[in-house]
């Protein structure tokens, strides 16, 4: 064996004992497995054990450490810890989609799809993995704590894999998405609200708070300068002159953006039309570039697919940035594309989120599998007899935008 390839060994063994034993979170367990061992006994111990990893309890425990996680990252930043109330409603009563998404979009969906977009962009492009074996070895405590902090709210979630109340819980979330209500809305009822909500914290921190976020949020154009360097067109380039014509497209693309949000949002006829006439000029040069890049250059379909890692990164980037930055730009024409902006991203994490849901919902057998999993014999009675007395699910209505 080589020495290379004997280093490389090492530091994979190295790597694995890390991941399993503190990834997976076995040490937090000890205390409780030393526990049962004294009052029932080893062979009770390793039964109780293995019946609560039957009934998910790794998921919940790793949903759970993220939230910590994440409120004291915030409290650490930011300041202003406070109790805050979470209720104690009845303990089989079913969240819709959208009420998931408000309390969790922030502290677990957004953080894990970041992290799977990670994971996916290291698999694809790392020279150190070599074999699939060695990348599942290297990422399976990050690929499951992606599944935990997707999956958890849903999976303890009672009815969450039922066709019909996924299906309708999706319509719920769209108006949800889409209602413009007055300043005395409900977080509940407006995303806009809830976005503002969401961002208080930024508002009322020091300089320095502010500061660190700002620097925490370059990572996405980090990100970013590494993907445009992977494009084919750029034949291998590592000129810094390509990271600044790809910045040139994203202004140029967020100026477009920018008009198209402020034409919409007038209401005269006259802006409405200039609105159509910039959609229609949008796609038109669209197209055009396409088919210029496509003849001038190399560029290929996997091309596209490598901008939208490097561009939609950098979009949020730019949004989360802006929020720092409220004082200055709420009253300038901005802030307006800013939110539009920002709807779009909420959108496209919210179906990120609801897709694997959809999936298992889909899937014959699996509402019951996790009806007879999580909960007792009673409930799964009623559960079943709710079936036989459910009526048709009523049409929900789409607001606009």
């Amino acid at each position: 064996m080589k020495s290379g390839e004997a280093d490389q060994n090492a530091a994979l063994l190295s790597i694995l004992s890390q991941e399993f034993v503190i990834g997976l979170g076995l040490f937090n367990a000890l205390p409780m497995i030393v526990e049962s061992i004294v009052e029932h006994g080893l062979l009770t111990c390793v039964w109780e054990f293995i019946i609560t990893q039957l009934q998910l309890s790794s998921l919940f425990y790793t949903f759970s450490l993220g939230t910590r996680a994440h409120y004291f990252g915030r409290t650490l930043l930011h300041g202003g810890a406070k109790y805050r109330a979470t209720g104690r409603g009845f303990a089989v009563q079913h969240k819709s989609f959208a009420e998931c998404y408000r309390l969790y979009a922030r502290s677990h969906f957004v953080k894990s799809i970041e992290l799977g977009l990670i994971l996916a962009v290291y698999s694809l492009y790392s020279p150190v993995v070599g074999s699939s074996f060695v990348y599942l070895a290297l990422t399976l405590a990050s690929w499951f704590l992606v599944v935990s902090w997707i999956l958890s709210p849903f999976i303890f979630n009672p009815l969450s894999f039922e066709w019909l109340k996924t299906v309708n819980d999706f319509h719920e979330f769209i108006n949800w998405l889409w209602h413009r209500g007055s300043v005395f809305e409900k977080a509940e009822h407006s995303w806009e609200k809830w976005w503002y909500e969401e961002q208080d914290h930024l508002r009322t921190t020091s300089n320095w708070g502010k500061v660190t976020e700002i620097i925490l949020n370059l990572r996405f154009f980090f990100f970013h300068y590494g993907m445009v360097y992977r494009l084919g067109s750029v034949a291998g380039s590592k000129s810094i002159a390509v990271y600044l014509l790809s910045w040139i497209y994203v202004v140029v693309a967020v100026g477009v953006y920018a008009i198209s949000t402020y034409t919409r949002i007038k209401y005269s006829v006259k802006a409405q039309i200039y609105y159509r006439l910039v959609q229609i000029l949008i796609f038109v040069f669209g197209i055009v570039g396409i088919i210029a890049l496509r003849m001038l250059t190399s560029f290929t379909i996997l091309d596209f697919f490598i901008c939208l890692l490097a561009f939609v990164p950098a979009g949020w980037g730019f949004i989360s940035i802006t929020l720092v930055l409220r004082p200055f730009l709420q009253k300038s024409m901005i802030w307006e594309s800013v939110v539009s902006f920002a709807r779009v991203y909420e959108m496209m994490f919210g179906v990120i989120v609801m897709s694997p849901v959809a999936v298992l919902s889909w899937i014959p057998g699996i509402q019951s599998m996790q009806t007879r999993t999580l909960f007792n014999e009673a409930f799964n009675r009623g559960v079943q007899l709710s079936y036989i007395l459910a009526g048709k699910m009523p049409k929900a209505d789409f607001d606009t935008p």
